[in-house]
């Protein structure tokens, strides 16, 4: 389903701290322009990025999730494999009862079949993922408008 890009999310208002956004790329990619371009739209918008880069091992992506407790963490992929990858990683956050409402998001290259078949992301909503953005089948805005869309936490 495709959405207009007019609608743009508003920004969380200024409570003296910005909330965080973990973005990061899977253990088998090794891209990064799409991940320095996820932060800078993500500060855009009005959140605290951390980014972790590329190939990042399952194991420090839970630990650096845990320790930073982020209003949302987008995963990015490239190469193809974001799909096999994202099942595999999304299986063991949300495994993780610290992790289990964290919202979490997957986008980009996600396979290598062409992108028309809806089965493989349905998959990845399934598995735990809170949205799903294919690369060539899903708009910008309709990124941002989920973020625009975070409920905003109690900061302390």
């Amino acid at each position: 389903m495709s959405l207009p890009d007019t609608v743009l999310p508003t920004a969380p208002a200024p409570t003296g701290r910005r909330e965080t956004v973990v973005v990061s790329g899977l253990s088998s990619d090794a891209h990064t322009w799409n991940l320095v371009f996820l932060q800078l739209l993500v500060e855009e918008l009005g959140y605290d990025v951390v980014n972790l880069g590329p190939t990042v091992p399952d194991a420090l992506l839970e630990a650096e999730i845990l320790a930073h407790d982020p209003v949302l963490v987008v995963i990015s992929s490239v190469n193809g494999h974001g799909h096999q990858d994202g099942l595999r990683v999304i299986r063991r956050l949300r495994a993780v009862p610290a992790l289990a409402a964290t919202p979490m998001v997957i986008g980009g290259k996600l396979g290598i079949s062409g992108g028309e078949d809806d089965a493989p992301l349905d998959e990845l909503v399934a598995a735990g993922f809170d949205a799903v953005f294919e690369d060539g089948r899903t708009e910008l805005g309709s990124f941002e408008r989920f973020i625009g869309a975070l409920p905003q936490r109690a900061l302390t």
